[in-house]
């Protein structure tokens, strides 16, 4: 069966192109990069290079948590000062690059204010988790609540000190006027990952812009301000409000870990979030006040804490009592959970899900008891971001392809899921190529800046996630798209002590200049030093100033390094244009 569909087989036309399948965005990304116009020629012109048609190039942005999201404002802030940001067309993130791009584009690309921003939010490290709590809890009431929410606005915001409660949308009027480079943020769909790994299908990749969200592959987008809204055959039927940049930034940046890392840290912040609720539960909500949920609440951390606990029956039987007084299911869900011990955890897991979301207070009236109703919101929150837990339930939105009507066969899985489970694209290449590459742009130089940990070609790994140029050169090869030949004896040499930068060239498709972020030139015979001083899952709370400032200067500094040898390489791009022109 196909998984690669016609275009045009999911692009119907559409009354009202701002509520369904629409291409509208695209026309506006186009109007957007006219508009850009002007401006690159002007930045080319100050570095002495006359042309008359602006070059498209990219500016790329690795992953790699905090130290991607800082690198790459470091990257930023020195394309500004030597001239050279005005100049790029284009800017994609993936993952902790994407965070560094959120904050650009929301200081209206004022480079210097969210550096200096930055310094001062890790100069004072104190952070305020009330706002974000509230946030999270807020999101727990959505039917699509998934760890990403937990994600986004309890570790993300707090990881880079920031909460962002504007929208992407709020974003397009800079780009709009060409003042910025146009934004591509990336992410791939989990469910289609299966068939990323076998064969590298175009398919799985995902895109975010001011304007629209969708697959590039598939040419099939939804206006921004609709994304996480219902669809059926196309059309909108339950319209939601657009989600805020600091759940995008979680979503975006959702594999800063490995899985086993990422599941220590939430479930030790989940035990963290309970004990400290039931220590306030003395005070403010007598014991005896626990209702079901609470009681789930109870067992729950319990038996994944510790299987064979003591007295666990006792629990079960108590709480499959309580579950017998919900009105409808509750005599089957009663009945279900004194079998618990027999299930398996998959079984456990969707039965979870299903007493959680009947427990889920949706429009529950406020309690006249403000602590006590605080009190059961945090609750439900912790059984269903548990819930989430156990069924390891990432990036839920609803699939706007649900039941598209289309004259040619569209491959089953896209038509018939209901749900999408969007992801951090570090899980597929560790860099937005396949969004600035055919058939989704057809850009001509490609500045990539990686933030990898460890080899900045993965060369040199065993696995086979967060992979960049090796994996980017195979996907190209698996779908004909044109890429620069990569000679993999070449780059597995200078994988452990990599130069600034290394240029592939082609006959035909883009040039790559690649610059990894530790190098002989910046770190001298210190490359595995510096890397393991900033590591993937580095708790921001071990951020020191000297720490962002000494990061923030090793970016600069390769681009710096590199400065002459991007304007070389633009020159022979504009020269190679005119005589084939």
């Amino acid at each position: 069966m196909s998984h690669e569909p016609s275009s045009k087989s999911l692009m119907a036309e559409n009354t009202n192109p701002q509520d369904g399948l629409t291409q509208e965005g695209v026309k506006q990304e186009k109007a957007c990069v006219e508009k850009r116009n002007p401006w690159v020629l002007k930045a080319l012109e100050v570095q002495g290079i006359k042309a008359t048609q602006a070059p498209l190039i990219a500016v790329l942005g690795s992953g790699g948590g905090m130290r991607a999201h800082i690198g790459f404002l470091g990257v930023l802030s020195e394309l500004k000062e030597l001239g050279l940001l005005d100049a790029i067309m284009y800017l994609a993130g993936v993952s902790g690059s994407t965070w560094a791009m959120s904050s650009f584009y929301s200081n209206h690309g004022d480079i210097a204010h969210v550096e200096s921003d930055l310094k001062q939010r890790f100069e004072h490290p104190e952070w305020t988790m009330s706002v974000s709590m509230q946030k999270a809890i807020e999101s727990s009431s959505f039917k699509n609540y998934s760890l990403t929410d937990f994600w986004a606005y309890l570790i993300v915001s707090r990881q880079s000190r920031e909460f962002q409660d504007s929208c992407l949308s709020s974003l397009k009027k800079d780009v709009e006027a060409g003042a910025l480079p146009y934004p591509v943020f990336a992410a791939i769909d989990n469910d289609l990952h299966p068939e990323w790994v076998k064969k590298k299908n175009k398919n799985s990749w995902f895109e975010f812009t001011p304007h629209h969200a969708g697959y590039p592959a598939l040419k099939a987008y939804i206006p921004i301000t609709r994304f996480g809204s219902q669809f059926k055959n196309g059309n909108l039927s339950r319209p939601q409000s657009e989600r805020d940049l600091s759940f995008l930034r979680g979503l975006w940046g959702s594999a800063v870990a490995n899985a086993e890392e990422n599941k220590k840290f939430i479930w030790d912040m989940i035990l963290s979030l309970k004990d400290k609720l039931w220590r306030s539960s003395k005070r403010e909500v007598a014991r005896e006040a626990l209702d079901v949920e609470g009681l789930l609440l109870d067992f729950l951390v319990t038996y994944k804490t510790d299987p064979k606990v003591p007295g666990l029956p006792e629990m079960i039987q108590a709480l499959s009592q309580a579950l017998n007084a919900i009105p409808e299911d509750g005599p089957e869900y009663a009945e279900k959970m004194l079998k618990w011990e027999t299930m398996s955890e998959e079984e456990q897991g969707q039965f979870l899900q299903l007493v959680v979301h009947s427990l889920t207070r949706l429009g529950r009236q406020p309690s006249q008891d403000m602590n006590r109703g605080s009190w059961m919101d945090t609750v439900s929150f912790l059984n269903k971001t548990i819930a989430c837990f156990w069924n390891w339930e990432w990036g839920t939105v609803y699939n706007f392809l649900h039941e598209v009507s289309a004259d040619d066969k569209i491959a089953q899985e896209m038509y018939n899921r209901k749900l999408l489970h969007l992801v951090d694209a570090g899980l597929a290449i560790n860099s937005a190529y396949p969004l600035v590459l055919p058939p989704a742009r057809d850009i001509q130089l490609i500045l990539s800046f990686d933030f990898s940990a460890g080899d900045p070609f993965e060369v040199l790994a065993a696995g086979p996630l967060l992979q960049t140029v090796l994996a980017t050169a195979d996907y190209c090869k698996q779908h004909g798209i044109p890429f620069p030949p990569v000679d993999k004896a070449k780059l597995k040499q200078c994988a452990e002590a990599p130069d600034s930068c290394y240029i592939f060239k082609g006959d035909t498709g883009p040039t790559v200049m690649h610059f990894p972020l530790f190098n002989q030139c910046n770190c001298k015979d210190d490359i595995e030093a510096w890397r393991n001083k900033y590591g993937t899952f580095k708790i921001s709370d071990t951020y020191t100033l000297e720490l962002v400032q000494d990061l923030l200067d090793k970016a600069k500094e390769n681009v710096r390094n590199s400065k002459q040898k991007i304007l070389d390489m633009i020159k022979e791009m504009m020269e190679s244009c005119s005589k084939s022109s």
